[in-house]
């Protein structure tokens, strides 16, 4: 694979404020001239940006009417470059990231790492490509820009068919000095890593410096709570990935790229990217605050000024933000083709493997924690919805509901049974009575700390500590009291799941400890506010799908109206079973339209 731009084009808009962001676009080859007012401490100067909004409007109208090559109303510099190098008669490549696999023969089928010539890319969804003799629609995400546009077709590593076969036959092809094919292969990937980690710091820098630091000047328009929500936890992801960038450099061999061993360093930081999942699960936050800011001019003609005097391309601030996003779905992507290219015997082999798993576990612990912040508004409408709750909140010590369903319950002393229904949370097991009139409607009764307890699973037959006979049943014992629960299941499958229930509880705490999984009070303070107001004005609240998952809502009229099958990263989700969560909560009648 040839150097390319990892940056990907998302195929539809989150929402007016949620475009994709390429990082270093300016690598392509498309140069800027912007001549702007910057003060040396990267401060704005106080003689074109002040209080009051004229002067911003003014600054912001100065720059529009200037010769300022992506100053176009609406922004999408990155694809009116793209379609001004096509009008002007210059080829534009790129290369295929996954199959394209189609069945419409007005779409355009590739394989991961064919190239592809791209003759219109006007639309941000789908671009028009030709491979051979075939044309036809392609999704923009699917491809990435080759760096070195002017490069020969004929110098660029093209899959071709018996590949295998030319291997085999010991007839590899050799670039430079004693480079065998692969080698040159894996010089371009480790080229490519380099590269755009240092595009990627530089655009980092142009949002800590060129909006944090003006906003923070702007007391009179931003508090330190918007500032928090508009860009999360960036700062720390800029220092983070600062340390990230020397430790590469260290082992990048500059005279013989592909002897350079990095895999190294994505093991030492994989800690450190865990900070992404803050980050991650902000990003939908950031979104909606940057939306209510901009339908003020004045916040408008701000941030775009800001823009301009950093000189950083034509894109609004909210899909710069959507770059540290992308960033760490990207890590996988690059350490699987710099693990394809490199041989077995090279010594950085081991650690790249294992960088890629590890960079993977990242992935999924982003996913898993995003999942989890999504749960808890879930919870917290159930608690809203039981009657005559007592005591701390669910939320207090748990985020996620692990199994529910309905036992009997024996207590001492008269071994008296009552039939409960059960709802196991990480650290707690609440209890509830049914409505003996209304059965949709729950009663708070009891919960009991799962910390303290052990399970014991429990024979059919006499039950020595109870004096009575039991048939699928298992306890719950206090290791430090003497303290003991009886439960009874209908069925020997229903205890068996609530036996695998308890193990999984316990897996879960482990998990979370771990990896220091935490929801923060004000998180938990807001998903309670958010139940308790859904809860008084009567209706429940219409559970929303990731934010992610609205980039498949919309369809371009003249273009393919399916996305092609193949699953494009949006936050590197991994495949995985649906959450049990609704299909475990959907037995109670309030959760019923």
């Amino acid at each position: 694979i040839a150097s390319v731009v990892a940056f990907d084009i998302l195929p539809l808009k989150l929402h007016p404020f949620s475009q994709s962001t390429p990082t270093g676009l300016d690598c392509v080859g498309w140069k800027r001239c912007i001549s702007s007012p910057v003060i040396a401490d990267g401060a704005l100067d106080k003689t074109a940006l002040t209080d009051d909004v004229g002067s911003e409007e003014d600054l912001y109208e100065d720059f529009r009417s200037s010769n300022h090559r992506y100053g176009h109303p609406g922004g999408g510099g990155e694809q009116l470059a793209i379609n001004e190098l096509i009008s002007d008669g210059s080829v534009v490549y790129a290369e295929a990231l996954w199959d394209h696999v189609t069945m419409d023969d007005q779409e355009l089928g590739f394989k991961a790492g064919d190239v592809i010539e791209v003759m219109d890319a006007t639309n941000k969804e789908w671009w028009w490509g030709r491979i051979l003799d075939s044309e036809g629609w392609f999704p923009a995400s699917f491809v990435r820009l080759r760096v070195n546009q002017d490069e020969p077709m004929e110098d660029y590593p093209l899959k071709v068919e018996g590949d295998k076969e030319a291997d085999s036959s010991g007839g590899t092809r050799r670039f430079g000095m004693g480079q065998t094919s692969k080698d040159q292969m894996r010089t371009n990937v480790i080229n490519e890593i380099i590269s755009t980690e240092r595009d990627y710091i530089k655009h980092l820098k142009d949002i800590c410096e060129g909006y944090i630091k003006q906003c923070r000047k702007r007391a009179d328009m931003f508090t330190e709570e918007q500032l928090k929500t508009i860009f999360g936890n960036i700062e720390d992801i800029y220092r983070c990935q600062k340390k990230f960038v020397k430790a590469l450099e260290k082992k990048f061999n500059k005279d013989h790229p592909h002897l350079s061993e990095v895999g190294s360093c994505f093991l030492e930081y994989q800690t450190e990217f865990q900070i992404y999942s803050e980050y991650c699960n902000n990003h939908p936050n950031a979104c909606m605050e940057l939306s209510r800011l901009t339908k003020v001019n004045k916040y408008v003609y701000f941030f775009e000024a800001c823009r301009l005097l950093q000189k950083m391309i034509d894109i609004s601030l909210d899909g710069f933000l959507l770059t540290p996003v992308q960033k760490i779905c990207k890590y996988p992507l690059q350490l699987a083709e710099l693990l394809k290219y490199t041989n077995p015997q090279h010594r950085d082999f081991k650690d790249v493997e294992a960088a890629l798993n590890a960079m993977k576990n990242v992935a999924r612990l982003i996913n898993e924690r995003k999942r989890r912040l999504e749960n808890i508004d879930k919870i917290a409408q159930w608690q809203s919805s039981i009657e005559d709750w007592e005591g701390e909140d669910v939320l207090v010590r748990s985020s996620e509901l692990i199994y529910s369903g309905e036992l009997t319950k024996i207590s001492h002393p008269q071994a008296k049974s009552q039939q409960r229904m059960f709802f196991l949370f990480d650290h707690q097991l609440v209890c509830c009575k049914k409505d003996l009139l209304r059965r949709d409607i729950l009663y708070y009764k009891s919960r009991i700390t799962m910390d303290d307890m052990e399970i014991l699973d429990v024979e059919d037959g006499k039950d020595k500590d109870f004096n009575i006979s039991v048939k699928n049943a298992f306890k719950l014992h206090c290791r430090d009291s003497e303290e003991v629960h009886l439960f009874c299941a209908k069925k020997p499958e229903q205890k068996q799941r609530w036996l695998k229930a308890f193990e999984n509880e316990r897996r879960q705490v482990q998990v979370d400890q771990e990896t220091g999984f935490s929801i923060t009070e004000v998180q938990k303070r807001q998903a309670m506010l958010n139940a308790s107001k859904q809860h008084h004005a009567g209706k429940p609240k219409a559970v929303t799908r990731p934010y992610y998952d609205f980039l498949m809502r919309q369809k371009h009229p003249t273009l393919p109206t399916t996305l092609p099958q193949q699953q494009v990263f949006m936050l590197a989700e991994p495949k995985r079973k649906p959450s049990n969560f609704w299909q475990n909560i959907s037995r109670l009648t309030p959760f019923r339209k």
